[in-house]
């Protein structure tokens, strides 16, 4: 079994999340393979210096960046995010425009997109970064092509992830490409994080994505609908309980939440078939009913629609045994 390095750079206002996130599976990945272990992790900075993360916490990084790449590139240069990548040291971005071009693997966490975005080593590929900074990296880059829905995003050797957590759910998909499943499985398990999201699941949960309603009527409503997903959640219905004319409804949903009736209803029961296909052992018709689907080929269409993987297949990634 190949030993893989993997680098993680850091500087000042770095997110620790987003260093230690990804460190810990990698570093997990590697003690659950035995001797030697299939990864091994370093930290640098430019100057060999401590950093304070954005949070004010301390990181002593293994090296310098100049020392790190003394001997050889790493496989894997991971570059996190965190309020420090507002504005890059130049030193810092000609160091990755000397050096990340040329590895293996290029990784970022979050905000760490834009400095390899002015770097110049993102043109040309779909990457994705927090949604705050998505409609940034678009405007200040625009030879890069920026997806804001993914949690995380793979094109060929650059691999690029949504917010903070979202870079635990890349570094595990790494993990299992390189290892296997049952290691993937076993740090997952290890972090207590049972839960490994695939790429294309949306940054927010439906109550996220859309934005509370400032009525009082209508934030019951959506509430309500999040609890209620297998009942009748037509446009008509909602009205009705809503006490509104349906046209009233409609445009007074979309005003408030940003999103129609019709969309928000289609996340909420997506995001509950999920769930129930990911924590219970329910059989897959039973899930589209108790999702609203009624029929399990509507629910599969859904979920090739929105996920592009079929509710089985998504069960046989995703799942966490029950017991």
């Amino acid at each position: 079994m190949p030993q893989r390095s993997v680098l993680v750079v850091l500087f000042d206002g770095v997110q620790s999340l987003d260093v230690t996130g990804p460190v810990e599976v990698f570093s997990g990945a590697g003690r659950a393979t035995g001797t030697p272990p299939a990864y091994t992790v370093r930290t640098a900075s430019l100057d060999g210096r401590p950093v304070r993360t954005d949070s004010g916490l301390r990181l002593l990084p293994d090296t310098t960046l100049a020392g790190a790449v003394a001997d050889g590139l790493p496989h894997t240069l991971l570059v996190p995010g965190g309020a420090g990548t507002r504005r890059t040291e130049p030193a810092l971005v000609d160091w990755l425009r000397a050096h990340g071009g040329r590895t293996e693997r290029l990784v970022s966490v979050c905000t760490g997109a834009l400095p390899l975005a002015e770097a110049g080593l993102l043109d040309g590929h779909r990457v994705t970064t927090h949604w705050m900074a998505c409609a940034q990296l678009a405007r200040s880059f625009p030879a890069v092509e920026v997806d804001p829905d993914p949690i995380f995003v793979r094109d060929g050797r650059i691999a690029t992830s949504a917010g903070v957590t979202a870079g635990i759910d890349l570094a595990l998909a790494l993990v299992e490409e390189d290892l296997g499943r049952d290691t993937a499985l076993t740090v997952a398990r290890h972090l207590v994080v049972f839960l490994r999201r695939p790429g294309n699941q949306a940054q927010f949960s439906a109550q996220l994505a859309a934005q509370t309603a400032r009525r009082e009527p209508l934030r019951e409503l959506q509430h309500w609908i999040s609890e209620h997903p297998d009942t009748d959640l037509s446009v008509e219905a909602l009205a009705a309980r809503a006490r509104l004319s349906p046209r009233h409804f409609a445009r007074a949903f979309r005003a408030e939440t940003g999103t129609t009736p019709g969309r928000y209803v289609d996340r909420v029961r997506l995001e509950h078939a999920r769930r129930l296909l990911e924590d219970t052992d329910g059989g897959v018709e039973e899930v589209s009913r108790s999702a609203g689907y009624g029929t399990p080929e509507a629910m599969r269409r859904a979920f090739l629609k929105a996920l592009g993987t079929a509710p089985a297949e998504y069960r046989r990634r995703f799942h966490a045994p029950v017991g």
